[in-house]
């Protein structure tokens, strides 16, 4: 048995989860999100007691797969609905810069032109200060999957550090040239 697949979801108050076959929506105060289930597994949600379980159907190696996945998978969309998730960027370099423009980022990051990447309509991207890019959503999957291809406009190199990393993120350094002795 998944141990994660085995946990209840527990459903906070102001959210709303429909199950229907396999199609499931959870509403929350942030939003509405839908998703579709695998058929090696089962959801069921218990109202009485407010919480969600996933069941699968038996114990082959797909259904043993999936279980651990739709349980993780639906307790992110209990979770965005009700927290949200975010990302946040931060650019190195002398001169790169970064702004929200409308729909649209725009990015100075030591290229000849600019680069605009245009912003999903269900993502809300800020600059708190021309250094720093806040993703944010209620979708864990399309936040992070944002945030990684702005990073991949200009990923931090080695020598130097410059380019667009996440917050905290640690970039191995490598010496450069040696001067001969």
């Amino acid at each position: 048995m998944s141990r994660i697949g085995k946990k209840p979801i527990v459903v906070p108050d102001g959210v709303r989860v429909r199950v229907d076959g396999q199609a499931i929506t959870v509403e929350g105060p942030k939003g509405k999100l839908d998703g579709s289930l695998r058929p090696e597994v089962a959801v069921r949600y218990d109202e009485a007691g407010r919480s969600i379980v996933v069941e699968r159907h038996n114990d082959d190696r797909q259904s043993r797969a999936m279980h651990g996945l739709t349980r993780a998978l639906v307790q992110n969309m209990v979770t965005g609905v009700t927290q949200g998730y975010q990302k946040r960027l931060e650019i190195h370099g002398v001169g790169y810069i970064a702004a929200v423009a409308g729909d649209t980022l725009e990015l100075r990051v030591g290229y000849a032109n600019e680069l605009k990447k245009k912003i999903p309509p269900e993502l809300q991207v800020t600059c708190p200060d021309q250094q720093h890019i806040v993703v944010q959503g209620i979708d864990k999957q399309k936040v992070g999957e944002f945030a990684a291809e702005v990073r991949a406009l200009r990923k931090p190199e080695p020598y130097k550090g410059k380019g667009i990393r996440y917050e905290g993120e640690a970039i191995r350094r490598k010496q450069g040239k040696v001067m001969a002795k």
